[in-house]
């Protein structure tokens, strides 16, 4: 029966098997070391002869679990003999049992399918697989229902550009850039509060370590709100759940990026400043004039957060009309119900409250410059009752790259789709 390496330390004194790959071989001429790596860590393997085997061949070993302070974990396997499952040829383009800082970017995504085995590389996806849970969970708990929704639309749901075409059969389909659209159809259907976690594709030519142009977004969206406080509100307690969930599951992958999350309670802490606030918290640390928020306006503001509200995080609400799609909420002097969320310098979520009169909603489409006509599924919503509602989206791989430290967001996807990189 096959013991995971971090159960082994409860066999000491007693035989198990330990299956893996092959991370490391040192041979000390009278005995050699294998270390052998599986999903739960490392384990250092004690036979009497260099077993001949290369780095990530897999393999099945048997043998005695012996207390050993100077060993990975504090103990290892004396074996007899390693069973060679399926070897690894020789010649490994990239080594996976070094740090992955020395190696460059390119590098590690050209040979994504092999740098992933690097121990703190897969790191990244363990802590996104507990955002991912965390933030559901949560959302259940204060009675969401998950939705899965179309990734092909017929036309663009914030205005048509930044769109990938598909061919579809005999005329074009897009790749979705949001679930908006359907998220307030869901809210309007009589569920309330809905959430889908789900692909986003935008069509921009940007090459910054910020952007992809294929990512995963959180989407909530939610009935009965009186203002974007509220939206505030239910974000700060979803990032509790999240960040302390990720305390308790994964504080090995933490401390390999040498990361922290904000302490408990800090979330309660995040300060809200206004768009014209927070220029004007820029200009004054910056001594600037301000007339924008620009990346380093994010990375001063979210300093600013950090000196007076001890975290790294501001919301910014009332941007302007001109600034946000058509269907969210205006605010007095040309201002909007709208709101990002800044965390550790950069922007992860963008939401709001929607319209939901249908009059308002169709005026505001036809002042973007869309046409009426082209957005009657959208409108139906609006035209047969819709509650007052908003919403919002989290990008997962931005969330993840900050919360890390991660140079670059593309780290924190899988298989990351930019401009240029179409594999692996």
């Amino acid at each position: 029966m096959r013991t995971l390496a971090a159960e082994l330390s409860g066999h000491i004194g007693s035989e198990a098997t330990l299956c893996g790959w092959v991370h490391r071989v040192r041979d000390l001429g009278k005995v050699c070391f294998v270390l052998v790596r599986d999903r739960s860590g490392t384990v250092q393997v004690v036979l009497e002869a260099n077993p001949g085997v290369t780095l990530e061949s897999v393999v099945r070993t048997t043998g005695i679990v012996v207390a050993s302070p100077k060993a990975p974990g504090g103990v290892e396997l004396q074996a007899k003999a390693l069973e060679v499952v399926a070897a690894a040829a020789p010649d490994l383009p990239v080594p996976i049992n070094q740090e992955p800082g020395k190696l460059s970017l390119e590098a590690i995504l050209d040979n994504r399918m092999l740098t992933l085995r690097n121990p703190q590389i897969l790191s990244i996806f363990r802590v996104q697989a507990t955002i991912l849970a965390a933030f559901a969970d949560h959302l259940r708990s204060e009675g969401f229902t998950e939705i899965k929704t179309s990734k092909l639309i017929g036309t663009g749901t914030e205005g048509g550009t930044g769109l990938f075409a598909v061919d579809y059969f005999d005329g074009k389909m897009y790749l979705t850039q949001s679930p908006q659209l359907y998220k307030q159809a869901m809210v309007a259907s009589g569920l309330e509060r809905v959430f889908e976690i789900g692909p986003a594709y935008r069509a921009e030519k940007h090459d910054t370590p910020r952007h992809i142009n294929e990512f995963v977004s959180l989407d909530v969206e939610t009935a009965w709100i009186d203002s974007e406080q509220d939206l505030m509100d239910l974000e700060t307690r979803i990032l509790a759940s999240v960040f302390a969930r990720v305390r308790e599951k994964n504080a090995k992958d933490l401390e390999a990026w040498k990361a922290t999350t904000p302490e408990p309670g800090a979330t309660a802490r995040i300060p809200r400043v206004s768009h014209d606030g927070a220029r004007e918290i820029v200009a004054k640390e910056t001594g600037r004039k301000v007339y924008e928020i620009t990346p380093e306006g994010e990375r001063t503001l979210c300093e600013w957060a950090l000196k007076t509200a001890g975290i790294e995080a501001v919301f910014v609400y009332a941007y302007p009309r001109k600034s946000r799609p058509f269907y969210t909420l205006p605010a007095e002097g040309n201002r909007t119900h709208a709101f990002d969320l800044l965390f550790r310098g950069l922007e992860i979520t963008s939401g709001g409250m929607r319209i939901n009169r249908y009059e308002e909603v169709v005026e505001s489409a036809k002042a973007f410059g869309l046409e009426p006509e082209g957005l009657a599924d959208y409108l139906s919503i609006f035209k047969y009752g819709c509650p007052p509602h908003g919403g919002f989206a989290i990008g997962l791989e931005r969330f993840t790259q900050k919360l890390l430290g991660l140079a670059s967001v593309k780290e924190a996807s899988l298989f990351p789709r930019d401009r240029k990189r179409t594999r692996p």
